[in-house]
Formats: structure tokens, sequence, C-alpha cells
């Protein structure tokens, strides 16, 4: 079992070295497989050796081979964090249910972190992930849950967003929910169900209300600064699908 879960673990943080390059690339429109990996600066090839995960970051000290300019912490951290999940996800039974269930659930967590950081740096649910997403979730749902519960939670979760944001926008004149937000929803939606997605706009706007809150005080912020939403649906969809027992308790929507 030791094998397996350094196997497990190798496993994940070679995930999370590709996903530092979807991270980089996809926002910028750039192929996640040509060219190869190379500093952002002086634009030299990384050896196969320095792309080694956490370790090579290590090894180099932070810093780029060849021209020294320093390498992003999230690097590391995102390749870390990857590894950590593999572990955590995965199931104590090898029965190919359990596999399986296992490849859909590492892969939202995947799709997760990529969005969060993602829309941190850039402001941006880039529609290439929520395509993914939605290419993975579709069958997941049709063979796990019954018709009506991903068909109306879809609806649901794309048409009650679109809603909010159509009629915010008529009343300022700005956009309250970005289109990568909404087609989220719309694809948790199929996840969670009419009322789990609803329970999530609902917590994730309280989040992003006291994120924005906080940011107001401690950055100085203006009222009118965009801020990155995405994370605060990744954070309450985590719990929800990643720790439905511990949701369950604190669900602020069950407390009344």
């Amino acid at each position: 079992m030791y094998i397996l879960f350094l196997f497990v673990l190798a496993f994940g943080l070679l995930i999370g070295s590709f996903l530092n390059v979807v991270i980089h690339r996809v926002p910028i429109n750039k192929s996640v497989v040509f060219p190869k990996s190379r500093c952002p600066k002086c634009q030299s090839a990384i050896k196969w050796y320095y792309n080694v995960p956490v370790l090579g970051y290590l090894f180099l000290g932070g810093k780029c081979a060849d021209c020294k300019n320093k390498i992003p912490w999230r690097y590391p951290l995102v390749e870390l964090l990857t590894g950590i999940f593999a572990l955590l996800l995965f199931p104590t039974s090898l029965s190919i249910h359990d596999l399986a269930n296992y490849a859909y659930l590492f892969s939202v967590a995947c799709i997760f972190l990529c969005h969060f950081v993602i829309d941190i740096e850039h402001h941006l649910l880039p529609d290439k992930i929520n395509l993914y997403f939605l290419f993975i979730t579709l069958p997941y749902v049709m063979l796990n849950f019954q018709m009506h519960y991903w068909l109306i939670g879809g609806l649901v979760g794309i048409g009650i967003p679109y809603l909010v944001t159509y009629i915010f926008y008529k009343l300022k004149g700005q956009i309250g929910l970005g289109g990568g937000d909404i087609k989220l929803y719309g694809i948790l939606g199929l996840l969670l169900g009419a009322e789990g997605v609803l329970h999530n706009l609902s917590v994730s706007c309280m989040l992003g209300a006291i994120g924005g809150l906080l940011l107001l005080k401690v950055r100085g912020l203006g009222k009118d600064t965009p801020f990155a939403f995405g994370p605060y649906i990744i954070i309450t969809a985590s719990v929800q699908i990643f720790t439905p027992n511990l949701w369950k308790i604190v669900n602020p929507m069950t407390w009344f």
C-alpha cells in the first residue's frame, strides 16, 4: 500500500506540473502541448530534469537556471496541492466503480484548482476548461442520477445566475457575474441538482460579499473595482462535492 500511495502521489505531482502549463497558457490562448516549457523572461527552454515537480524548483532555488529570474511560488504549490488531492481522494477499494469515481473526482479537483488560480490572476474562467468540465460531467450525471435531477439542476444553474446578472445590468448598467461564472454554475447544476446549486449561489454570494468588504478594507480597493468571484463558487462547491457530510453541518441554508 505504501508503494501504491507513493505512486499516486507521484502521479498527482506530475499532473500538477501539467496544470501549471494549463494555468499559464489557456488564458492567453496558447497550446498546452507545444512548444516546450520556457522561461517567460529569457525564453530559454527548461531542461527536463528541472521540470521534476517540486524538486526542480527546490534544486534551482526558485530561479531560472539561465537568467536567474524568480519562478513564482505558485508553481510548486500547484504541484504539491495536486499531489495531495490525488492522495486524499484515492479510494480504499480498487473496484472498477471506485476507480472510475476517483478519476472523475480527481479531474474535478484539477479543474477547480485551475479555475481558482486563473480567476485570481486574470479574472477569467476560461471556456475551454468549462467545456472539459461539461464533457466529463454529462456522462457522470447520466450514469449516476435520474434525468430530472441533472436536467432541472442544469437549467436552474445557468438560468438563475443569468437572470440575476441581466437584472443587475439593467438596473446598474454593470455586469455582475461573468460568462464563465454563469457557465460554471450551469455545469455545477448538473452535478449538484437544483437545490444544491441554489445553495451554492447563496453561500458563494455571502462569501463573496465578505471577501469584497475585506478587500476594500485591507487593500483599499474602490467599490467599482472588479474582483474574482470564481474562487468563492469553487470553495463552496468543493465542500459540497468532496466533503458532503461537512456540508450538511456548515451549510447556512439549513440553519433556519
